[in-house]
């Protein structure tokens, strides 16, 4: 990862997130209803958007 690699996970699991250098938080809904940008950012800054559905558990 040193070398300006990068690497997307869908993941569910708070231990795998919390360790994120970058998280992109999406609306939960699919296909014409999902899709929308909720928060991006470090882990504390996703945490500090109301909208997040990371925010009721950082």
């Amino acid at each position: 990862m040193g070398r300006g690699n990068a690497v997307f996970i869908g993941q569910h699991n708070l231990d795998v997130i919390r360790c994120a250098d970058w998280i992109v938080d999406l609306s939960p809904k699919g296909g014409d209803r999902g899709g929308e940008l909720i928060a991006q950012g470090t882990p504390e800054e996703v945490a500090q958007v109301a909208g997040s559905r990371l925010f009721p558990v950082f």
